[in-house]
């Protein structure tokens, strides 16, 4: 059962993987129409088509492989330049060969020298509309996606209901669950404890979270503890002793803290052997879209570091070194943690909240990732937009003839180069995915 949730978990995000890249070339798409582009090819992942139709004017359809999707506009960038002009040639001929090429390929798509309905002849705004339409599409998503999780479902919280008590203190440093005979008995077992009691007060300090009882625990070792507990409608003190329990510190982002010989550091804190039940708390309806805002500030701080971080994954692999949890992954690597989420031993509800969390945050990857100020990435385009407007403002306030359209075939040298250092990366996260994963399971 284990390995079939496994796949369905994988199936579900290559579905959910398909939508978010449907969105992002419906954003790109509607606007297009609007403002009377002729659209070719609206296509869903890449490779051998697998179903088509055409509708009016434009052929819709699923290719094999759903890692991207794009539609074709015609007129993307200018007609070929005419014999004589100046050619635009890339400084060799393998380049200069590929910029024929485009040119070629974009010539194609125009319908003779007059043609209206192309995206190059589109003002500066609506060149901008369009390409940044398919990324604000995927933050759409997400944001509706985060509303769904912390507004709809709700966030997991610990109560100050007691759910599970320890029957016995187990040293830190033993790789053990199962109690034995030599183990002293928990401080909550012995101080009567038991599932279901609500903890009211510790010492006479009123308990509202668990995290609060949880700290006064904590710092309180061997020390007598005055604890009220409501039990079947009634109040009732116990008396707790924490046992002094030696503990592995974190830092902020959950990762253990290592000392300069690589040993993990310990603290000596309180310990009663207590477990808290957790229910859904349901957030206002602006906390999905401020996640989401958040989660693009976290996204863009790993994607700023990116050729850092690949290199660093990248070293795992010959090292053998755990990876960093909060580092860049492929579409591998989510689909492996929607299949460890989907099979986890845990309430449908929070499995569904996982999966949730997940396809959200992917689409703030995609809606930041699109904007890098590169082509063939809508960013980019963006640029080359602006760099037009730029050039016929600068024209127009100097009052000198209209410039020609920036030819961005003479960039394809550039764009072929960003697609080659992005297929290693890709690769790079890939093959870490599969060899070296990040689990949720540790």
């Amino acid at each position: 059962m284990e390995v079939l949730a496994f796949v369905i978990g994988i199936a579900l995000m290559v579905v959910g993987l398909a939508v978010s890249i449907a969105l992002h070339e419906l954003g790109h798409l509607w606007p297009a129409k609007r403002f009377g582009v002729r659209v070719g090819q609206y296509m869903i992942g890449f490779g051998p088509t697998l179903w088509s139709r055409r509708i009016g004017e434009t052929e819709y359809g699923v290719k094999a492989i759903p890692l991207g999707g794009y539609i074709s506009m015609a007129g993307m960038y200018p007609p070929s330049p005419k014999s004589g002009e100046r050619g635009g040639r890339a400084g060799g001929g393998f380049f200069a060969t590929m910029v024929q090429d485009a040119r070629a390929a974009n010539d194609e798509t125009l319908d003779g020298d007059d043609d209206r309905r192309v995206f190059y002849k589109l003002p500066v705004w609506k060149r901008i509309v369009v390409m940044l339409g398919g990324p604000i599409m995927n933050f759409l998503f997400a944001i509706v996606l985060f509303a769904i999780l912390l507004s709809g479902i709700g966030v997991q919280t610990s109560t100050t209901t007691v759910q599970t008590i320890s029957e016995c203190v187990i040293p830190a440093s033993e790789e053990r669950t199962v109690c034995e005979p030599s183990d002293p008995a928990a401080p909550a077992a012995a101080a009567g404890f038991q599932p279901g009691d609500e903890i009211v007060s510790i010492d006479g300090t009123p308990i509202a979270t668990f995290a609060e009882a949880s700290e006064i625990i904590r710092s309180s070792p061997g020390d007598t503890l005055s604890v009220v507990v409501q039990r079947d409608g009634e109040e009732r003190t116990l008396q707790l002793v924490p046992t002094t329990a030696e503990r592995d510190v974190y830092d902020d982002a959950g990762r253990p803290v290592t000392d300069a010989a690589g040993d993990p550091v310990t603290e000596e804190v309180g310990f009663a052997g207590i477990a808290p039940s957790s229910t859904y708390v349901q957030q206002p309806i602006w906390a999905g879209p401020q996640f989401a805002f958040e989660n693009v500030g976290a996204v863009a701080g790993v994607i700023w570091q990116l050729p850092v971080r690949i290199f660093d994954t990248a070293t795992t692999l010959f090292t053998g070194e755990e990876r960093d949890p909060n580092g860049p992954l492929s579409v591998v690597g989510v689909g492996v943690l929607a299949g460890e989420v989907a099979a986890a031993e845990a309430p449908i509800l929070n499995r569904v909240a996982g999966f949730l969390s997940l396809l959200a945050s992917l689409n703030v990857a995609l809606f930041a990732f699109n904007l890098l100020p590169l082509l063939p990435l809508d960013g980019g385009h963006v640029v080359v937009a602006l760099w037009d407007g730029i050039k016929r403002a600068w024209a127009k306030l100097f009052r000198r003839p209209p410039p020609k359209p920036v030819d961005a075939t003479k960039l394809v040298p550039v764009t072929f180069v960003v697609f080659i250092a992005l297929l290693v990366m890709g690769g790079t996260l890939i093959l870490a995915d599969i060899l070296n994963p990040i689990s949720l399971l540790g």
